[in-house]
């Protein structure tokens, strides 16, 4: 087994993070960092193609929900999965993409601007408890294109398909919200029976709002007070899911662009790479950095929000960096 030692843990101080090196076995993990994260552009950033593939065909995601989930909390995600490859006001969520699609392979084909939901499966009877680890991960993706009297299974598509796997609010995974909200990897054949890119995001919003759901929530445990203006109210009413959108758009950046952990990172130690949603974690918009979150408009009641998308919602989704501009970047930039 490949062991990645990469991840970092979160922590609350003053007005921004302090990122500690932890050592985990199987994943990239979404961190937050914005003491070195800023929205201007820097040389220091020294992002490298490493010749691995990216995800240059349409893209067939697969949501896996494990667990019990609320009907309505399933409705914005699936709104923001459609949201990617549908038509909203600028800037929108597609808008954002456009960023990611600008990285390359080495035949030059560029990640796709599709990604479809192609199929769902509900795994409401927790097929591998409420208590998870890292790999069990795998087993519950192996579990969902397994063949049962009792229920369709999704097909193991290992040509162009991504598998997301998204844990209910009672569900506790190894390291969630303490060193993790999300992460992705690659499945193990010996696991599966092949090989196909995969992200899990765990929901938050009981758990760890403010660990994980940010900017929709402090960390209580912080010991310090927000700074005025630095909550932001949920654009689409629930702290939990407008704090999973966010990770999931991290995620799904990154296991795009570096979907067998060889193709699109910075660093020299390809065992804990920096990728490109993690260079700019906490970054949503212009002049963002350093605890700030940038520039975002605010909705009718207040809620911030920086991307428009199916059916009028909006979302508040962090930047990713651009090869092309050097800098973190997302469509609601002012310059």
């Amino acid at each position: 087994m490949q062991s990645l030692h990469i991840l970092l843990t979160l922590l609350f101080h003053a007005f921004m993070f302090q990122v500690l090196e932890s050592s985990l076995t199987e994943n990239q993990q979404y961190y937050y960092d914005q003491e070195k994260n800023y929205e201007g552009s820097s040389n220091l950033v020294d992002l490298k193609y490493h010749m691995g593939p990216v995800l240059a065909s349409s893209i067939n995601l697969y949501i896996i929900w494990y667990g019990e989930w609320n009907p309505t909390h399933q409705s914005t995600i699936r709104d923001f999965i459609h949201s990617f490859s549908s038509p909203a006001p600028y800037p929108s969520v597609s808008d954002w993409w456009s960023t990611v699609s600008l990285y390359t392979d080495q035949t030059g084909s560029n990640i796709s601007q599709t990604i479809t939901l192609s199929n769902e499966f509900h795994d409401f009877k927790y097929s591998h408890g409420k208590h998870l680890t890292r790999l069990s991960i795998q087993s519950i993706i192996k579990n969902s294109v397994s063949l049962s009297p009792y229920r369709k299974p999704l097909p193991l598509n290992y040509e162009n398909g991504l598998y997301l796997v998204l844990t209910s609010s009672d569900v506790q995974v190894q390291e969630f919200c303490r060193a993790v909200c999300g992460f992705h990897y690659f499945t193990f054949p010996s696991v599966v029976g092949v090989t196909v890119p995969y992200a899990w995001i765990g929901y938050s919003g009981t758990q760890c709002p403010g660990m994980c759901a940010y900017p929709f929530a402090w960390d209580k445990y912080s010991g310090v007070v927000p700074p005025h203006g630095s909550i932001m109210g949920a654009p689409n009413g629930d702290v939990g899911v407008d704090g999973m959108i966010s990770v999931i758009a991290h995620e799904l950046a990154e296991v795009s662009s570096n979907p067998l952990i060889n193709a699109w990172y910075a660093g020299d130690d390809p065992t804990a790479p920096i990728e490109i949603g993690d260079l700019c974690v906490g970054v949503y918009g212009s002049g963002g950095g350093g605890g700030y979150l940038g520039e975002v408009e605010k909705d009718l009641r207040g809620n911030g929000y920086n991307l428009n998308g199916v059916k009028g919602r909006k979302f508040l989704v962090q930047w990713v960096w651009s090869h092309v501009r050097r800098r973190c970047f997302g469509p609601n930039a002012l310059d």
